[in-house]
This record gives structure tokens, C-alpha cells and sequence, in this order.
């Protein structure tokens, strides 16, 4: 007896499959013959681990036009706008936003989500706002917080104070940006600081780096150093890495290998990315995205962040990992289907391990969080971005949606389509 049966599902890996549940742990995959308190039919759809985000800015979430539009569309205007929203914000507004988010999230099978939390204002409201969010979606959706000093850990008077003090409140993962600090050698002197302070404490460490244009912007070089001297490996993530868009081949041909020999991982965030980059070019235009392909190619473990969702920064946003990763395909120009499979792996299994998540995955064993999706395999649902059949989070199903198959009203044609395509049918 199961408490949940999802019943003739077709796995990532093409696999039809039962998948059996009691409480909050998967305890059967294959074909099972046996009864439950609910079964969900997934005949034909695709079952996948739920979608992840490894980096976002929750306490800015749904913000968009406060205290007004970002004109310019630039990095710099975004983060001015913030910082006279984040003086104002109040912990009852930013929980807020940031539920009706997380609402959004479960729906589209979004069950961990990695947020930055700026730590620069004395206040620290963003940081409580956001732990207690963590704590209210903890029996649903896993939430990282990320000790993030927007403005700088030294630019900033009291930016590695407040960093600390964010820390010792219970925020888990060290941040970082040292490509704003004032000089290149207070950059550099910050991932040192940083590094220090994550591997004392025994945490991750996640850093907004090189998010620039410039390629003489190199921070990375350093962070990839202190990963190694710390020996934090893939507890250690770099964010962003834009500035690697623009740098000379023969410079990355000696970086790359130095950031794969660290351990790291990396996270580009492609819809946040070639939005803002490229905004002081006129043609040729950069687009901003780092190297994704050739950082896989040599190990590195490269997912896809969000980033963002209607704030200072970005003016859209869905809440749809696959909205993500069809974004990066394209711009990665990673068509081959073996490389269009492994964008749907970015959003799942390579963001579950940047976050260090356990228990993670369709095993027996594994925590019992999935996503039926009306697709029948990890290209179409990229191709589809589908509606979420079913959300399983740790055993509950806490979002469901019935198949919306469209009419149709044409003379000799069928009465209903769906654009679902297996490749055998004309």
C-alpha cells in the first residue's frame, strides 16, 4: 500500500515507469502493482525532479515600477532604483511579494530556489523578511538564503559588518561582488575575505562575478584560486561571469582550465544576462552570456539561474525554469539534441547539485518531489514550456492542472490539437 502512485510516466531518460510514495520518500520505480491512497496517471507525459533555481533576488521580487521604471535597462540604473526601494520596503511588503512568488514557483514544480538577500542597508530588513519567508514555504519548497553585499563589502561602510551579522541571524551561504568594489585590488582582496569566512564557517559560497562588459574584469581568476586554497570546491558557485563573453580566446584558454581544476560551479543567468550586457554597445552588440559550452566541455558544472522577475532589473518573468533554458539554448546556440537535453538537466539535476541538494532525484529513497509535465520528454518540454499536470512536493501534491487541449473549428481537420510532436506523425 503507497500513499501516492504515479502511475505509467516516462522518466528523462525515456524510462515508463511507476513511481511508488510513502510519506515524504519514493519508495518504489518500475511497474508496480499494488494500490494507493491517490494515483495520479502520467500515461504518456513526462515525470521529472522538480525545477530549480540557483540564483535569484527574492526581497526585489515583483517590484517592477517601483519607485519607478528602469529607462536606461542597465545593471547600474537597476541597482539605483533598488537601493531607494530597499530604504523604504518594508518586512510585511518584501514577505509578501516574495510569498505570492513562491506561489508561482510551486506551480510551475519550482521546489528550490537559491535567493541572494542584499545585506548593505544597517536595517537588515530584507534578511529578516526573507528568513521567515524560508521558514513559512520550509514544508514545501526548499529556500536558500545568500548573504549578498550589493553595494560591496568594503565600497560599503558597513558591507562586511552587516555581511556577518547576516550570517550569525542564520542566513547559510557567503556572497560577493567584487567587480563593484572601488579598485581592482579591493575586489580581489574581497573573494580573499570571503573565502576565508566561508570556509570557516563550513558554508557555501555564492558570488555575483564579473557581471560586466569589461573583459579586463578578471575577479574570477581569483575566486577559481580561492576555491582551490580553500579547497571549498563545488561549494563555491560564480555567478554570472559575463565579463567571459568578451575576453580574448587565449586569456580563457588558461582560465577555464584554472576554474575546472578549482571544483567550482558555474551559474549564468541567459534572460537577466543579454538584457542588461551590450547596453553601451551600439553594432556589434554582445549579448553578455559566458562561455557555457566551452566551460562544460572542459567539467564544470554549469546551470541556469533566473535571476530575476519583475524588478528593478527585469520587466518579465514567469517563474518557469523552462522559460530559462529555452532562453540559454538559443543564445548558447546549443541546438544538438544531446546538448538541447542537457539545458532540461541544467534547470534539475546540475542546479540540484550546485545547491548541494540531498536526497534529490526519481530513486528510490529520494525525496518525493516531482512534476508531471504535458510533454513527453525533456526537449519537447523545452520546446513546449508545458502546462505542470501534477507538483509533488515531499509526498503532498500541491499543484495540479487539467490538460487544456485547444479546439479547433476547420473543415477535415481534427476537432482538437495539441502541439505535442513525437516525430512519427505527419
Amino acid at each position: 500500500m503507497f500513499d501516492l502512485i504515479v502511475k505509467g510516466g516516462t522518466l528523462p531518460d525515456g524510462t515508463v515507469a511507476d513511481i511508488g510514495i510513502k510519506g515524504d520518500r519514493i519508495a518504489e520505480v518500475g511497474r508496480i502493482e499494488a494500490e494507493a491512497g491517490t494515483v495520479i496517471d502520467a500515461t504518456g507525459d513526462l515525470v521529472s525532479p522538480p525545477f530549480v533555481d540557483p540564483h535569484f533576488h527574492m526581497d526585489a521580487v515583483l517590484s517592477y515600477g517601483l519607485p519607478r521604471v528602469n529607462a536606461s535597462g542597465t545593471l547600474l540604473e537597476g541597482i539605483s532604483l533598488w537601493g531607494e526601494l530597499r530604504a523604504q520596503a518594508s518586512v510585511d511588503e518584501m514577505v509578501a511579494r516574495a510569498l505570492r512568488y513562491c506561489d508561482w514557483a510551486v506551480s510551475m514544480g519550482l521546489l528550490a530556489i537559491r535567493t541572494h538577500v542584499d545585506t548593505t542597508p544597517d536595517h537588515l530588513r530584507g534578511v529578516e523578511a526573507m528568513l521567515q519567508v524560508q521558514r513559512t514555504v520550509a514544508p514545501y519548497l526548499d529556500l536558500q538564503l545568500v548573504a549578498f553585499p550589493q553595494d560591496g563589502l568594503y565600497r560599503s561602510p558597513t558591507g562586511r559588518q552587516n555581511l556577518l551579522r547576516a550570517l550569525d541571524m542564520g542566513v547559510g551561504v557567503v556572497g560577493g561582488i567584487p567587480h563593484f568594489e572601488r579598485t581592482m585590488e579591493e575586489g580581489a582582496d574581497s573573494l580573499r575575505d570571503l573565502a576565508r569566512i566561508a570556509a570557516e564557517r563550513g558554508l557555501m559560497w555564492d558570488v555575483h562575478c564579473d557581471e560586466t562588459d569589461d573583459p579586463m574584469s578578471r575577479h574570477v581568476e581569483t575566486m577559481a584560486r580561492e576555491v582551490t586554497r580553500h579547497g571549498l570546491g563545488a561549494r563555491a558557485a560564480g555567478s554570472h561571469l559575463t565579463s567571459m563573453h568578451s575576453m580574448d580566446n587565449y586569456y580563457v584558454s588558461k582560465l577555464i582550465p584554472l576554474i575546472a581544476e578549482s571544483g567550482m560551479t558555474a551559474i549564468p543567468n541567459p534572460l537577466i544576462n543579454i538584457t542588461l550586457q551590450g547596453r553601451h554597445d551600439s553594432y556589434p552588440k554582445r549579448r553578455g552570456l559566458t562561455r557555457v559550452r566551452e566551460l562544460q566541455a572542459a567539467g564544470v558544472t554549469v546551470g541556469w539561474g533566473q535571476d530575476c522577475v519583475l524588478d528593478p532589473w527585469y520587466s518579465l518573468g514567469t517563474a518557469d525554469m523552462l522559460d530559462v533554458a529555452f532562453m540559454g539554448l538559443h543564445v548558447a546556440q546549443m541546438t544538438h539534441p544531446e546538448e538541447m537535453a542537457r539545458c532540461f538537466r541544467m534547470v534539475t539535476q546540475d542546479n540540484a547539485r550546485i545547491m548541494g541538494l540531498h536526497d534529490y532525484g526519481l530513486m528510490p529513497g529520494s525525496l518525493a518531489s516531482l512534476v508531471v509535465l504535458d510533454a513527453g520528454t525533456p526537449v519537447e518540454a523545452l520546446r513546449l514550456r508545458p502546462d505542470r499536470l501534477a507538483v509533488v512536493s515531499k509526498g503532498q501534491i500541491v499543484a495540479q492542472k487539467q490538460r487544456n487541449d485547444t479546439r479547433l473549428a476547420l473543415p477535415g481537420r481534427p476537432e482538437q490539437v495539441r502541439r505535442r510532436h513525437d516525430g512519427t506523425r505527419a
